[in-house]
Order: structure tokens, then sequence, then C-alpha cells
């Protein structure tokens, strides 16, 4: 049995998917890699063909439609015991998935983010690109924390992993990069408890291809309350 499906959302990353890509390989673990490529026009859809044999399913957008949407467009393909969002930079090491992967095992719980903070007396600075990106990055947690009553460190971490039995039958809706917001929401909705552990991360500058702005920093408070107050589809009525 596939016991982790890794969903890998791209666009233009051709310095690094490969590199990715090849870490999550070495891993010791019975996995499913799918990679969808928004529309890249650096060169990354070229090397993902030529490296085919090392992704289970690639998927290519005809126009670039974001990293929820690309998202959205593998979930229906997920055939893992348990999924998680991988990033195609190198902000985030695969390793990590040995930690998530093991909580799964110890508790009955279906959802487990990896933090970047937990265990962490403060945030390090050198690891994140900017103060005022650790600052936001705090009050949209906190803001999060108090909408959906949890009691996250780090609601926007981009290791979210669930049992694919949840994740194929949650509703996605958001294309862009408010996919963390909306589903940390619907995750409480359904007053399921979400599980930390703490991870190791590179953070990169925009110089190095970094592409969330403060944009989508205010798109992620209005998607906060859209799905807190103002959406009652969570979950599908039956597997599709």
């Amino acid at each position: 049995m596939i016991e982790l499906s890794i969903i890998i959302p791209v666009f233009n990353e051709k310095n690094t998917i490969l590199t990715i890509i090849n870490k999550i390989n070495n891993l010791d673990i019975k996995k499913q890699i799918i990679v969808v490529d928004d529309f890249s026009n650096d060169g990354t859809k070229e090397v993902l063909y030529q490296n085919q044999n090392k992704i289970d399913l690639l998927l290519c957008h005809k126009k670039n439609l974001g990293k929820g949407k690309a998202i959205r467009t593998a979930q229906k393909h997920v055939i893992g015991k348990y999924t998680i969002i991988q990033d195609g930079d190198l902000e985030y090491d695969p390793s990590d998935y040995l930690k998530i992967l093991n909580c799964f095992e110890k508790k009955e719980i279906s959802v487990v983010y990896g933090s970047r903070v937990l265990g962490k007396k403060r945030y390090n600075l050198s690891n994140f690109i900017s103060l005022s990106r650790v600052f936001f990055n705090h009050i949209l947690t906190i803001f999060s924390n108090i909408l959906n009553k949890q009691k996250l460190t780090d609601a926007h971490t981009c290791y979210k992993a669930f049992s694919s039995e949840l994740f194929k039958n949650i509703i996605l809706e958001e294309n862009g990069f408010a996919f963390c917001p909306e589903i940390t929401t619907k995750i409480s909705k359904l007053n399921i408890e979400i599980k930390e552990v703490p991870i190791s991360y590179n953070g990169r500058n925009y110089n190095e291809g970094k592409k969330i702005s403060y944009i989508d920093g205010i798109r992620a408070i209005y998607v906060l309350i859209k799905y807190k107050f103002f959406s009652k589809s969570t979950i599908e009525s039956n597997n599709k």
C-alpha cells in the first residue's frame, strides 16, 4: 500500500524542482509523487518531462491558475494513505515527512502541520527573509487561531498533511495561496484537531524566486472570514 502521496504544485522552479524530486525519491517510504506544473515558462516543464520516470504522475495546466488550483487538480488522483503538500523550491526539507508520518501513527489523528516555529523560543530570523514577514506570519496565525478556535503556531506552513480519506473529500475552492487559510478553516469547521510537529525551514527571498506577497496576506484574512462565516459546503456528500 502507498503510504504517502506527495502533491507538488510548481511554477517556474527549473533550478530546484529536480533536487526536490530526488530528495523525495531517496526517502525509504512507499510514496506517490504527483507534480502539477502550473504553466511554467522558464523551462520547468521541460525538466519535468525529461525526468518523468522519477514522477508517478505529471499533470500540466494549459494556463497559470495558481497553487490552490494545482492542488485541486491533483486531489482526485491521490492514492496514498496520507497526503502532504510540497513546494517546488528548497525551503522545506522532505526528510521531515518521517516526523509527520510518525505523528500519524502514534495517535489517531487526521491532520498534521509541520511548524517552522514550534519548539523554538523565537523565530530564527536567518531562515526567514525579513522581520516584517515573521511579524505578519505571526499575526495571521493569531487571527486564524482566534477565528477557528485553534492553537497553531504556524497556520500558513506549506507542510500540511492529511489522511487521504479526509483530504479527498474536502471541497476546495481557492486557486491561489489562499488554499492555506481555506483548508485550515474548513478543518476547524469539521471540529478536527490539527497536530503540529517541528520542521526545518530555509526561506528564500524574492530574487531567488519567492512568489507569495503581502497581497496574499490580505487575501488570507478575507478567506478566513469567508469560509468561517459565509461558506456552508466543506465535505463532499460522496467520494467522487
